[in-house]
Parts: C-alpha cells; sequence; structure tokens
C-alpha cells in the first residue's frame, strides 16, 4: 500500500518556496508544484482506466489549500463513476471556445458582410451607403447585441420610429438588416428564422410602404417642352453644362456621363460603351450616339492629365449635384434625371419606335426572363436610327401654339 501524505496546513504550504513537486495531502495524488521561475500551482495525479494523468487544479496562491483539496475530491468523485475529468475540462474548453467564436455582434456580422460581399457592388458609394444606414439607424439598437440574440422586437425598435417619416430608408434598412442576419445564419452565428424578413412576417406587423409613402416622380422638362431647353443650355458655359447636353443626347444617367472616359468612346464606330460596373444593371452598355453628340464631344478640349471627358476639379469626375446646379441656374423646375423620363414619353408618344427599343436606349433590365434570355444582341443599328431622331427632335423648335414655359420666372 502506498505511504500515505502528511496532511500540510495553510502556513506550511505558504513556506514551499524551492523548485519541485510536493505532495499536501487531505486528497491523494495533489501536489503543490514550484517551478523554477518561482510560480506555484495545485496538479492532482491521477489514474483514469490504465492511463495516469496530471490534472491542473490553478494556482496558488488564487487557488487556497482548501480549494484545491475541494476541487481534487470533486475530480475524483468523477474517476469513480467512470468519467474522464481531464477530456471532460477539454471538452468543456472546446465547447466554450465554439461559442465564444460564434457569439458575433451585429456590427462585427455587419462589417464582415461587407468585406466579403463589398466587392460586388457596382461603387464605393453603394458600400459607404450601406455601412452608414445600418450604423446610423440599426447599430444603436441592435450593434452590441449578439446576431443569435436579436428577435422580432428588436427589429421593431429599429423600424418603428422611422418607417412612416423614413419610409425609402426604412425598407433599405429592413432589407440589409435582413441580409446581414441571413449570412450570419449561415456562418452558424444564429439559428432559427430570419426575424427581419417581410413576406409572412413583417408584413404582418408593418404597414405596406406603398401605404405610407407616396413615390415622388424626377421632375422632367416636358416633350414640347424640350427644343428650347436645349437651345437655353447651348448658351450655358462651363463643363457642367455640356455634360448635362451630353447626358440628354443619350439618354444617359448622371453618373454614367459624369464618370467617362475618353477611352470608352469609339469615334469612328459613333458609340460609347459604358463598362458594366458603371452600369446599374452592372452589364456593359452600348450607347450610339448622334451626329449632334459627336459634334458635342469633338468640341470639348482633352484636358491633360485626366481622362475624363467631363473633368471637374483637379481632373476628377464631376460632383453629383454639378448638373442639378446647372438646371438651377435656369431657373428649370426638373432634374436631370428626368430627361430619360422626357426621352420615354417622346418615344411612346411622338415616334412609331417599338417600346423595347427605348427601354433598351434606357439600359432598363428586361423584366420577362424569357424574353431576355433570348435577346442576344442589343439592336445598335436600329437604337442608332432612334437617338439620332431624338437629337434631331431636340434641334427641331416648336411649332407656335399653347406652349408651357419651361422656366420657372418666364411669362
Amino acid at each position: 500500500m502506498p505511504k500515505k501524505a502528511l496532511e500540510l496546513g495553510a502556513l506550511q504550504v505558504s513556506r514551499l518556496t524551492a523548485e519541485g513537486r510536493y505532495a499536501v495531502g487531505g486528497v491523494a495524488g495533489l501536489h503543490l508544484w514550484v517551478k523554477d521561475t518561482g510560480m506555484r500551482s495545485w496538479v492532482l495525479r491521477l489514474t483514469v482506466g490504465d492511463v495516469r494523468k496530471d490534472m491542473g487544479m490553478g494556482g496558488y496562491p488564487d487557488v487556497t489549500l482548501a480549494g484545491a483539496r475541494e476541487a481534487a475530491r470533486r475530480a475524483r468523485d468523477l474517476v469513480v463513476q467512470g468519467i474522464d475529468p481531464v477530456q471532460q475540462r477539454r471538452d468543456a474548453r472546446a465547447l466554450l471556445m465554439a461559442d465564444s467564436a460564434k457569439a458575433k455582434t451585429f456590427a462585427e456580422c455587419t462589417a464582415a458582410y461587407i468585406e466579403a460581399k463589398g466587392e460586388e457592388w457596382r461603387n464605393a458609394k453603394h458600400r459607404q451607403q450601406w455601412a452608414n444606414t445600418l450604423a446610423t439607424y440599426a447599430d444603436p439598437v441592435i450593434g452590441r447585441l449578439r446576431v443569435r440574440d436579436i428577435t422580432l422586437a428588436h427589429i421593431l425598435d429599429v423600424l418603428q420610429p422611422i418607417w412612416k417619416t423614413k419610409t425609402e430608408t426604412a425598407v433599405r434598412v429592413r432589407g440589409r438588416m435582413e441580409t446581414v442576419l441571413d449570412w450570419a445564419a449561415v456562418r452558424g452565428y444564429r439559428d432559427g428564422e430570419n426575424p427581419a424578413r417581410w413576406k409572412g412576417h413583417l408584413e404582418q406587423m408593418l404597414p405596406k410602404p406603398s401605404k405610407v409613402s407616396k413615390v415622388v416622380h424626377h421632375g422632367a422638362v416636358p416633350v414640347d417642352g424640350l427644343s428650347e431647353f436645349m437651345t437655353a443650355l447651348r448658351a450655358m458655359p462651363g463643363t457642367g453644362a455640356r455634360a448635362l447636353e451630353f447626358a440628354v443626347l443619350t439618354a444617359a444617367r448622371s453618373g454614367e456621363v459624369r464618370g467617362a472616359t475618353w477611352w470608352e468612346f469609339d469615334i469612328p464606330g459613333k458609340s460609347w460603351t459604358i463598362p458594366g460596373e458603371r452600369m446599374k444593371a452592372g452589364k456593359e452598355h452600348r450607347v450610339p450616339l448622334s451626329k449632334q453628340a459627336l459634334q458635342l464631344l469633338a468640341s470639348l478640349p482633352r484636358i491633360e492629365g485626366t481622362e475624363f471627358v467631363f473633368p471637374g476639379v483637379k481632373g476628377q469626375p464631376l460632383s453629383d449635384m454639378t448638373l442639378s446646379a446647372v438646371m438651377r441656374r435656369m431657373e428649370v423646375d426638373a432634374v436631370p434625371h428626368g430627361f430619360r423620363s422626357t426621352f420615354r414619353d417622346w418615344a411612346a408618344e411622338r415616334t412609331n419606335f417599338p417600346r423595347e427599343l427605348a427601354e433598351m436606349a434606357l439600359a432598363h433590365a428586361i423584366e420577362n426572363k424569357v424574353e431576355a434570355a433570348y435577346r442576344r444582341g442589343d439592336l445598335l443599328a436600329k437604337r442608332m436610327q432612334m437617338m439620332q431622331a431624338w437629337a434631331d427632335f431636340s434641334d427641331t423648335p416648336l411649332k407656335k401654339g399653347n406652349v408651357t414655359p419651361i422656366g420657372k420666372n418666364r411669362a
């Protein structure tokens, strides 16, 4: 029979400072281990099955003699029950680490999602809008919450204060919260249904956006006022005015025009190819250039040090407010984007060009998926005829009659 260790008291244990391993008694196999560094810790020697193991019981004096003996007794009781206390501790530690790794907050998941998926977005502005809207409206409520703990009540706390007053923003926030929580679920950070989903869920709790927010259409110059506007616009000096004129002639979006670079143009081929990364739909778009559009391009100077056709300060693209500022100076109650509506009205009301041709000119996505699958070409030649007719119409003075002036202060 092995010799039973003498049971030491707390004072005796405190005096054990020389390097070595000391049996302290009270529980078989319990030792105080003094390292060469002077650090002291508790170790329990166990035999689990046929395997001898050492189990750490904590450092001394943080763990007292009495505390070490109590922990050692519990460990020995587990051995008697057929449980390996060393493996049990490892399993518990692994579970804790796994749980800690999954304990991600909403703000952390938002940042990780943007980092993972941000390259799919067309521009840095969209990425910034994503981060800003969630930081402004979601983070104050759920930013520090673990995603696995977010419930319907939390989502409503985010949305209800802005659902009726900032409906468009609220709709975007809801969609973005749903996306982040879906991503978190796939990564294993949360389980269960997504509390930010709309169909069959939030639609039962919140009024439809269309019922609380009126659709505000972009102000547009009427078709009959186009020629008068273009005459006034061509008299306006400045790069912004030329960019707006080009936008009208091509029925392009403001951002597409402001970001245009000279290498995108095939002047001999009379076309402008906008890369997919600059298009709303993410697909390359060819624009046929009318004689008037080509003449405008020919009149523009090539600025050294920049590739932009309509450069702003220091050779950078014009700001998104530049074209609007031109229209304000002209005292026209409309916005640059409204000319796309003017073009669409002209094509429908004043021409026999097919509807799909006008939609293609505007680079609108084809809603009919079957039609989209079978459409291979971009009908450039036919669109060239339409864009030339549009440019000619913008140059044609309206016949005298009852015409609504386009300027605010015009009699």
